[in-house]
């Protein structure tokens, strides 16, 4: 069942920009991009994480932009139709979640 999801999508700018982390910070070869969700607890609701990490058996796997993803397959209900930018500007500078929708109107794109 999960063998062809793809729950979250990387755009360019994220792809490139997860390639220059992974390289200037020595990222060891076999790492791959870990996008999650944390918390859920009480009225917080769920924070979304992106980092660095090795997969894990519970991981769903897949490529994205060339950059190997993982997701723990407990926490795509969180993940679905979502997609990972990179924005930077003079306010702020980061990955940054947005809907995928937003994407294919072509109505995202805040990076300057």
């Amino acid at each position: 069942m999960f063998d062809s999801l793809k729950p979250v999508l990387l755009t360019p700018l994220a792809a490139a920009e997860a390639r220059k982390i992974m390289q200037t910070k020595n990222i060891p070869e076999g790492y791959g991009l870990r996008i999650g969700a944390r918390g859920g607890h009480g009225c917080g609701g769920v924070s979304l994480i992106i980092g660095f990490d090795k997969q894990k058996p519970s991981d769903l796997s897949y490529e994205a932009e060339g950059i190997t993803i993982f997701i723990d397959k407990k926490h795509t209900m969180y993940l679905i139709g979502k997609a990972v930018d990179f924005y930077e500007g003079a306010d702020a500078r980061g990955f940054v979640f947005i809907e995928q929708e937003a994407i294919e109107r072509g109505g995202w794109h805040k990076s300057s």
